[in-house]
């Protein structure tokens, strides 16, 4: 069965993204997890996101198309990136997103593809 674990983080860690002093730090977590996962064979695919301030949002209301800078919704956390994994069953998936280093992670089934 495939999942989709989708990271949330904050504007703390968007920042710690880029910060000399931070980012080190930041990428240890990552990259232990992300190893892991890649060592275990269960990821279909997987990537991070550019932070929230350089996304666009599309909106329809009436037929009429809207678009604005920055995400979706005002949020303390954003999704920064996310993994598609082949597990047995979502007590699988759930334990995967237990091992994060974020504070936050929807996990979802996917459905079959079209």
């Amino acid at each position: 069965m495939h999942f989709t674990l989708m990271f949330f983080e904050s504007t703390e860690d968007f920042a710690a993204r880029k910060d000399p002093e931070k980012q080190q730090e930041y990428l240890a977590g990552w990259s232990h997890y992300v190893h892991a996962l890649r060592d275990s064979g269960v990821v279909v695919t997987g990537f991070g996101l550019h932070a929230p301030d350089t996304a666009a949002t599309l909106r329809r209301n009436d037929g009429t198309i809207f678009v604005q800078d920055g995400p979706f919704t005002e949020t303390k956390e954003q999704l920064g990136g996310l993994f598609v994994i082949d597990v047995p069953d979502l007590d699988a998936a759930l334990e995967w997103a237990a091992r994060a280093p974020v504070n936050a992670v929807e996990v979802r089934q996917n459905l079959p593809a079209m």
